[in-house]
């Protein structure tokens, strides 16, 4: 069907890095890129793989400056199979590519339902005549250490033969990304490849500072037909099996080619290269590996249940199929995080920002054990985070802006203005609101979850930490009688100084100071409400003398919050920037996305101005609702009214160029929330920001996880009002007139499939027969309790 099928038709060499993003397949495990087979990487294919948290570290000399940066590897490339033809007794024609022959038909699809990528194509050949190939591949979603790849080959008009090359390739670099070229890419070192008769090969290598082991083991067969001959022919760094099949019109042949792949770093196993040569020994045939990755991917779909008509339907749908690629229920077995690009690239070095305060919202309510998963890679790094602060003589946990292997800070202290050519000092690791963003998940999982033993345990030491550091951070300033957070830089990212500071960081960044409020203000609730003694072995355990909180509740209640012309500021002195001419730059330059770009390269900067890349002040907006949002202001001592707030998202809806692709889904979101019209020009955006490729080129250095995730929430939560809290669904859904109809599943608490409907102006809460407790659901003006296997329809206010 059309709605969970994705089709690219005829080949443009100048977006295929684009499509091999959008066709990436991968299981949570690990993930490769959508490339043609019979392509090594160059200007215009990247075939890349990743294993989920698989890092390595390099030094690179950049500028006459030593850079260290780790980076999600490349590993060796399993997907290669090359082939050529010619007519019997004649000699063999070029290797095939899109490139150099004369494509007669050419087609991808990408069933999403199946999560399976099928190319088929038609070409001429001056002296075998028409060849037809179609190639159907997928990254197996039950095992998660297997890949496959099935080619059939059909001769339309000669007979003659047809040679292929199988291929494990180990000469591969981290070369994604064209900005990082100047860097050090080369991750793998010690490759090494031989063959186990009479049809497979393997791979093994290791990280080169990392000391990951990585080994692939290839199975190479035709199910239809048979060999003339088959070898090994040796080559350096690739593990290579040739054959040589007779073909002829009527006689289809067809190659599998099974792949395993192990890393030191998989559980219950002692040798990765044993495991990866055991696994495809044993692995089934194609079709078989194809029906059970199928029905794994049925019982996904249906813990995942959206339904969304039309077109906006068929793309939240594209943007599931891709966080479920990235973090599977698989993802619970493993220390990762959640990397920015899913594991679709190498944009942003494979690292995790603070993307899981978009991606857990969603994922709380379908596949808790993910959340949780994530969480903990959170809490292994939570010692790392306390030294960090310890460096800066702080108190408490201080998170990395980017996180990788170990979590220490990633970020790196230059980065490259591909507009000037320059490299430019990056404070971008003064985004210390990423702590915020993690304690905001861990209430939000344990909310969503009632998983009190997690609340009570690591989240409560995440909670704590956090909320110490920003205690702490806090300074009391007499002549205002408030508490300032200095030296920061807010979600905008575009402010990183004051223009002609002598230091970076900004004073009172409002959502830094909002949030850090909020954490505050949890953490006192939940040392309140702990069982005596496990707030004692919490105490112990952090050592926190129970004498500081008196000082936590009072930071938490007069943090400073600015204000200039009737509307919350961004951040202390933002009144005092200049205005920028916005209509003259839109009319010079065909994007202004990416404005502190453009501004640098004409030697001016951006800190100068009041424009914005994303939604700072109004990102409150997105994480809390109007009534929460409005009680953390009062317990500041300030008046949020809806005037206040209408104003302020005004003020900032024209002074933001939406360099962010996290950008339009936030004001999406708060504009729906407001009532206002224009919410779907933002939601649109979101929707379109990376099967458009709106960032200009972005997409094919990887997707953006926390936009595709951030639609789905929009949807259940933005559109829905939902929130999860006192043991209870609340609903205050808003109207956005183009998605007017939809409904999803949900699991909360021990009930699997609760469903939510929303069409005609009503409301449905269905709640499948269990021997659970029964649901309580609050709106606005009436509270329902719906007990296991009852629906309850709610009339919805018509304004």
């Amino acid at each position: 069907m059309q709605e969970w099928t994705w089709e690219y038709e005829g080949y443009d060499p100048a977006v295929e890095r684009l499509r091999e993003s959008l066709c990436t397949l991968g299981n949570g495990c690990f993930a490769t890129r959508g490339a043609v087979p019979e392509r090594r990487a160059g200007l215009v294919h990247y075939p890349g793989t990743y294993a989920a948290g698989c890092y390595n570290r390099l030094e690179s000399t950049v500028a006459e400056r030593r850079v260290v940066n780790e980076d999600l590897v490349n590993l060796p490339n399993w997907l290669l199979l090359r082939f050529r033809v010619r007519r019997s007794g004649r000699a063999w024609g070029s290797w095939f590519s899109p490139d150099t022959h004369a494509l007669l038909e050419y087609r991808h699809v990408l069933d999403l339902r199946r999560a399976t990528l099928t190319r088929t194509l038609r070409f001429r050949d001056d002296d075998a005549g028409v060849l037809g190939v179609e190639q159907t591949r997928l990254v197996h979603m039950g095992d998660p250490h297997l890949a496959a790849l099935r080619t059939v080959f059909r001769a339309e008009d000669r007979a003659g033969e047809i040679e292929i090359e199988s291929c494990l390739d180990g000469e591969v670099i981290n070369g994604n990304v064209h900005r990082y070229r100047a860097l050090n890419r080369s991750h793998l070192t010690r490759v090494r490849a031989g063959t186990r008769e009479p049809d497979t090969v393997w791979l093994s290598c290791r990280t080169s500072t990392s000391d990951i082991g990585v080994a692939m083991a290839a199975r190479t067969v035709v199910a239809e037909g048979a060999a003339i001959s088959s070898g090994f022919p040796p080559a350096r760094r690739r593990a290579v099996h040739r054959l040589v099949i007779p073909i002829a019109p009527g006689r289809p042949v067809v190659v599998e080619k099974t792949v395993a792949l192990h890393t030191s770093r998989d559980t219950a196993i002692s040798d990765p290269l044993g495991a990866a040569a055991d696994r495809v020994s044993t692995a089934a045939g194609f079709p078989a590996l194809v029906d059970s990755h199928v029905e794994a991917w049925e019982r996904l779909w249906r813990r995942a249940e959206l339904r969304v008509p039309g077109g906006a339907g068929r793309v939240l749908r594209f943007h599931l199929f891709h966080v479920l690629q990235t973090l599977s229920p698989h993802t619970a077995d493993l220390d990762v995080g959640v990397p920015a690009r899913g594991l679709h690239g190498e944009a942003y070095r494979g690292h995790v920002f603070w993307d899981e305060l978009f991606v857990l919202p969603y994922l709380n309510l379908h596949f808790p054990e993910v959340s949780r998963a994530l969480l903990d890679y959170r809490y292994r790094r939570l010692p790392r985070a306390c030294r960090a602060a310890a460096a800066t003589g702080r108190a408490g946990a201080m998170y990395p802006w980017q996180s990788g292997s170990d979590g220490r800070e990633e970020t790196q202290e230059w980065h490259l203005n591909p507009r000037s050519g320059r490299w430019l000092p990056d404070h971008s690791r003064l985004q210390h609101h990423v702590g915020s963003a993690i304690a905001y998940n861990v209430w939000q999982y344990c909310e969503a979850t009632g998983d009190t033993e997690y609340l009570h345990t690591k989240g409560a030491e995440m909670l704590v930490q956090i909320a110490r550091y920003w205690a702490d951070l806090a300074a009391f300033d007499p002549a205002t009688g408030r508490y300032r957070i200095r030296g920061v830089v807010g979600p905008d990212e575009y402010h990183d100084s004051y223009p002609g500071a002598d230091r970076p960081g900004l004073d009172d960044n409002t959502y830094t100071n909002v949030t850090a409020a909020w954490v505050l203000t949890r953490a006192l609730h939940l040392l309140r409400h702990l069982p005596a003694w496990r707030r004692r072995e919490l105490l112990e355990r952090v050592r926190l003398d129970a004498s500081d909180l008196p000082r936590w509740e009072e930071v938490s209640r007069r943090l400073r919050v600015p204000f200039h012309q009737g509307v919350i500021s961004q951040f202390d002195g933002y009144d005092d920037l200049t205005e920028l001419d916005w209509d003259a730059y839109r009319a010079r330059y065909d994007s202004i996305r990416r404005l502190d770009r453009i501004l640098e390269a004409e030697g001016d900067t951006v800190n100068r101005y009041k424009a914005s890349k994303q939604a700072d002040v109004l990102m409150l907006g997105y994480l809390f609702s109007p009534a929460e949002l409005g009680r953390l202001f009062r317990r500041l001592g300030y008046d949020l009214d809806d005037e206040v707030w209408r104003g302020t998202v005004d003020y900032y809806l024209r002074r933001t160029s939406h360099g962010s692709t996290l950008s339009g889904l936030v004001h999406g979101l708060v504009l729906a929330r407001a009532r206002r019209a224009e919410a779907w020009q933002y939601v649109q955006e979101a929707l379109e920001a990376d099967i458009a490729d709106i960032q200009g080129g972005t997409t094919g250095e990887g997707i953006h996880l926390g936009a595709m995730a951030g639609t789905l929430d929009l949807v259940q939560r933005g559109l829905t009002g939902l929130e999860t809290r006192e043991d209870a669904l609340w609903l205050d859904p808003v109207p956005l007139p183009a998605l007017s109809e939809y409904g999803f599943s949900l699991r909360y608490r021990g009930h699997w499939g609760v469903g939510v409907r929303r069409r005609s102006g009503q409301l449905e809460i269905r709640v499948p027969d269990s021997e659970e407790s029964p649901i309580r659901v609050v709106l606005a003006d009436r509270a329902v309790t719906v007990a296991p296997g009852e629906t309850c329809t709610l009339i919805l206010p018509t304004s």
